[in-house]
Parts: structure tokens; sequence; C-alpha cells
């Protein structure tokens, strides 16, 4: 007898619908599982032996064969226990008609304990996406990512419990839909904390009011640090689209927390020897990485010039078009990664150079291999670069706070908003991922503004890639000032954001 049950498996953050098929015949006590699983899957006959053995059913003595439809799709994870589980005792006669014919409208993801039991696994968020109208049954620990989801789903505690349901001698409850509320989350940190340093803060804030990537440049101890890690408390509150796309990439790389879904923005900060595969994601069976553990949020890399020329480079691609893409010999995959990258680095090796007061023992040489760390094309996509000074004695004595964050988001909210209804037809979402057209459509160029651009483009040498950047961030100033055009002044504002076109990192 061949029985069918259907599953889901993950390519990417995406779910796609899986047949798991068992057939029972005559022959040697084995247990074959083929359609490209991969190690984890392979182990699952085993988990399942022990599951349906522990549960009361008996394990058939004969030659079994399971199939992963479609066979040319590489499968993995630890959720297909429990469709493995169901096909055996469906192919073996151990559930009744009505159960069989139950199992028509459900589908069933998660991973089996030795007793029985269901636990959670990795992807579930992505997987539901497959499951259509049916019921999904689920691990219990994965309740969350069903109710973030908003589908029809049951969490049975183990497999017993499970084909009671199916044959009509239990109900179970169907879990709860959550009703994703957009609510300002507060921060422990705060801009007002941060002494001096109100061109970064500016700058900071128009790199959260479009989306834009920045590049902080100073002496040690002079704050890139302390601003990039309160710069989640000036953005604007997760929506709903975006917490769910979160949520199922923290899924798929099986980081989740207690809570199940995302609630505020990533922050994501990698130590300077992380690889490229760790930053752009990877494996044999590829995962996220932390760009796309990003998404939505805040890639910060601090020394940036200390990372390797390698992982850096991986950057350029996401940073334009918002994914990464992965390929493999069998498979290409795609994550998402639409972050705001925040960099920060000091002007030479030793830290010191331009202190007013400490000498600097970097030769001209050194100066110059540090900034050639940083590739041109690389910094050509980073839109905003500020000069961070040392703060003063006078300054970080006064008591009187500066601005805090909440003011500061409210501006940055009021801005989003207004770019929320600019592109409410299109996939773009903030300024920073215009298109070529939208440029053109949403950034004209303000009377007065053809020269001062062509000036700067001949005297800094900027590529047209950098022109499209600077209209960008100028429709981003805008926005914060509630322009309906941008100005002059708006486009000048931005060229001084741009240091390391008038003179490299060893002048700065």
């Amino acid at each position: 007898m061949i029985s069918k049950v259907l599953t889901a498996g993950v390519r990417g953050v995406d779910g796609f619908a899986i047949e798991v098929e068992a057939d029972i015949a005559a022959g040697m006590p084995t247990m074959a599982v083929v359609g490209l699983p991969d190690t984890e899957v392979k182990e699952a006959k085993d988990r399942v032996v022990a599951a349906l053995r522990n549960s009361g059913f008996d394990f058939p003595s004969k030659r079994i064969t399971v199939n992963l439809s479609p066979a040319e799709v590489k499968k993995s994870g630890t959720g297909f226990d429990l469709p493995i589980a169901l096909s055996i005792l469906a192919a073996s006669g151990q559930l009744s008609k009505k159960a069989l014919e139950k199992l028509k409208d459900h589908i069933f993801i998660g991973e089996l304990g030795l007793d029985g039991s269901l636990r959670s696994c990795a992807g579930v968020l992505p997987m539901l996406g497959a499951a259509g109208k049916k019921t999904a049954v689920i691990p219990p620990a994965n309740s969350g990512e069903a109710a973030l989801a908003q589908i029809l789903a049951i969490a049975p505690l183990n497999l017993k419990e499970l084909a009671e349901y199916l044959d009509g001698v239990t109900d179970l409850a169907q879990i709860g839909k959550i009703e994703f509320k957009s609510e300002e989350f507060e921060y422990f940190l705060d801009f007002n904390e941060v002494k001096s340093q109100p061109l970064a803060k500016r700058a900071l804030e128009i790199a959260a009011a479009g989306g834009h990537n920045i590049l902080m440049i100073g002496l040690p101890g002079t704050g890139k640090s302390m601003l990039a890690k309160r710069f989640p408390s000036i953005l604007p509150s997760l929506t709903h689209e975006e917490a769910l796309e979160i949520t199922k990439i923290y899924s798929v790389a099986n980081m989740l927390g207690k809570d199940k879904f995302a609630y505020s923005r990533p922050f994501r900060d990698p130590h300077h020897t992380i690889s490229d595969v760790a930053l752009a994601g990877g494996g044999a069976t590829p995962k996220p990485g932390e760009i796309s553990l990003s998404h939505n949020g805040i890639l910060f890399l601090d020394e940036f010039a200390e990372f390797g020329r390698a992982a850096l480079e991986v950057l350029r691609e996401p940073m334009e078009t918002g994914s990464v893409s992965i390929a493999r010999a069998r498979e290409s995959v795609s994550f998402p990664a639409r972050f705001t990258l925040i960099a920060a680095m000091n002007p030479c090796p030793c830290g010191n150079h331009g202190h007013p007061h400490k000498q600097c023992t970097c030769t001209p040489v050194m100066i110059n291999r540090y900034r050639s760390k940083i590739s041109g094309p690389l910094l050509d996509r980073i839109d905003l670069t500020v000069n961070l000074n040392p703060v003063e004695f006078k300054d970080w004595e006064k008591k009187a706070e500066g601005e805090n964050s909440k003011e500061i988001r409210a501006r940055v909210t009021k801005a989003r908003e207004i770019q929320k209804e600019r592109f409410k037809n299109s996939k773009t979402k903030v300024n920073a991922f215009m298109t070529t057209a939208e440029i053109k459509k949403f950034c004209p160029l303000p009377e007065g503004g053809g020269p001062v651009l062509e000036a700067a483009m001949r005297k800094l040498g900027l590529s047209a890639r950098s022109l499209d950047k600077i209209l960008k961030t100028a429709r981003t100033i805008a926005d914060l000032e509630g322009s309906k055009d941008i100005s002059k002044l708006h486009i000048m504002e931005v060229l001084q954001y741009r240091p390391l076109d008038r003179k490299g990192v060893a002048d700065v």
C-alpha cells in the first residue's frame, strides 16, 4: 500500500509544498529515504522508528521506501520527521479510514523526539506559506509563527495525541491569530546621551529617514560606536509586513527568540574577523548570513577598514539590489537584504591622525594601505560620510541634554510616511532604493541645482551613481523638512557629507 502525506520545505525564505510517499513491501527489514535528503533528513528514520514504538504503534518489519517529491529539489531540516511517521502509519494500515481522509486536509511539519513528542524545527513560518487553505499541524513551540502568519493551525503535544485527533477521538483547538500592532519599541539608549557631534547626529537622522548607508570616520573615543548603537532608537516602528519578512529569515536561520516573532528592527554588529560566507550567507545548504539577518534593520561594521577585502566586497550587490544571491551546483537561492549600513573607522591604523594633541605614528604608505582596504566601488555605494571631531571638555561637562531619540524619531517617522505615500504603487519602500525611473520622477533638479552638480562632478570626479545618490539623499532632506521639491540648499547639504570625494582618508 502506498500512502501520501503533505509537508513543506524551504528554498531561500520561501516555502514550497512537498509530498511524502511511503511504500511498504515484503523483503528485508530496511527503510530508505529518497528524494535528495540531506543528513538531517536521513537521520529522521532513526527518530521515527523510536517515536512510533514509544507512542504505542508498530514499526513494520518490512522493506520501507519513503520518497520526498519533487525528487530533484534538495531537502533539509528536521521538519520531515512527522510527515514521514504518518506516511508509514498510513501505509501500514494503522490509521482508520476517517484518519486517512482527514490527512488530505492537513499539512504536517515537525521534528519528533524519541518519545513521540513534537519538537520545534527551523523554517516553520515560510513553510506555512505553502499550506494554502489546508490546516497546518506544527509543534507547540512554533505556535507563535503560525499566529503571526494568521493561518489555520493546530499544535498537538505528541504523535499519539495527533493520531487521536485524526481518528476523531479528541479535538484540538486552533492556534489563535495575532493582530499585529505597530508600537514604538522603547530603547534604553538615547541620542541625548551623546555629547556634541551635531553633524553626525544630523547625518544619522537623514540616514534613518531615507534608509541611506553612512560611514563615520573619527579618532577613537569620539562616539562612533555610541551613535551607531543608538541609531535603532530613532527608526520608525515595524510594520506587519516588515515583521513577517524578518521573522521568516530568523525562522530559516533557527534564531527566533522566545516570542517566536520579530518585534523590533534587527541590529547586527559582526566582528571584523568574520568571513565572507558568514557575512553573505551560504553553506552546503544555503543559510542567511549577517547581511540578511540585518534585513529591515541595521548592519553595523565597526573598524570598517579591518574587515577582510573579500568580506567587504560581498556587500556591494546587496547594497545596490536589496538582496543577496547564493548559487550552488543544484540550486540558486536569494535572501532579502534591505539593510542600512553604518560603518565606522579610524582615520589611520594607529587612530591618531589629525589628533590635536597625540602624534600619529603611521607613515603615508601605511595610511594609504589602510584606506585601500575599502574599494572605490564600495565607497561609491555609501550615501553619507561624516567626520567626527574630538569632544571638548566644555561639551563633555555640559549638564544640559540635547535632543532625545523620541523627538528625532517623530521627524523620521513623518518622513517615512511621506515616502510610503510616494511609493504606494511600487516595490520601493524608502528613498535609498529608488529606481532610475523614480529618481527622474521624484527628484527633478531645482533651479540652480544643475550647475552645482556639474561643478561637483567635474571637481570631485563623481560617478553617475554618486549623482543619483546625491539626489536620493536630497529628496530625504526635503522630506524631513516637509518640502514638496528638492532645493539647491538640499543638494549643497548633501555635498558636505561626501568628504572622501574631496580628499582621501589620509587627509581627513
